[in-house]
Formats: C-alpha cells, structure tokens, sequence
C-alpha cells in the first residue's frame, strides 16, 4: 500500500470523525499494522488493534461455526466515555480500528465516514 495514500487515508478518518481519538488499519490473517494514527498520545492504537483482532477472528469463526451466511460490517463495542468501532472490509482481509469521544461522536455519521473510506482503503490494498 502506498504511504501517501495510507497517511491521506488516516488524516481523512481523522478529520471527518467528531471525537476522533484513535485509527489503526490492521491485516487480519497476519496481525501485521498498515498504519495508524492519534491525537492522544497516551492511547496506542497500534496495541488496541491488536488486542481487537482477537475479537474479530473470534467474532468471524463464530459466524461461520453456526453457517449464519452473514458477512460482519462493524463491530461495535461502548465504553463509559468512548466507543470503538471495529470495521471489517467486504473482502475480510483486513479491518479499520477506530476509538472515538462518544460524547461528541455521531454514531451514524461515523459509520458512514468509515464505510465510504474502507471501500477506498480496499482498491488501495496492495
């Protein structure tokens, strides 16, 4: 994948996400991290990725243990003062992780910023 395009990527979740905390790009068969980004520089994105993945193949073996036929589009998990949205890309190659402030978060707007960019983000792949 093309570093200008990842880091124009990034910066786009960045500044079209209210609340934007955290972004990591994350390949899902190997762990391996395309990039990531964050304004706080206590949060490591990188890591949450990581400890995420986890959750989505869990998530993923689980669809396909009860031959739901269903692809995941997001995952969504609410803490106290944050919400993280794991998003799968339609070719389970890879996934978006992205924490934001759910106090200034739009969950709608959110989503839609991730789903018009994962589709970008895909073509892109190298």
């Amino acid at each position: 994948m093309s570093n200008d395009f990842l880091n124009v990527f990034l910066n786009e979740i960045k500044t079209n996400v209210n609340g934007f905390i955290a972004v990591a790009v994350t390949e899902i068969e190997s762990g391996l991290s395309f990039g990531n980004l964050t304004v706080d520089p206590s949060f490591d994105p990188e890591l949450a990725a990581a400890y995420n993945l986890e959750v989505v193949k869990a998530k993923l073996n689980a669809v396909k243990a009860l031959n739901l036929k269903q692809d995941i589009e997001d995952i969504l998990i609410t803490l106290t003062n944050q919400i993280h949205i794991i998003d799968i890309s339609p070719n389970k190659k890879f996934m978006i992780y992205l924490a934001a402030d759910a106090s200034k978060a739009n969950l709608g707007m959110t989503r839609a910023v991730l789903r018009k960019h994962k589709l970008e983000l895909e073509k892109n792949l190298a």
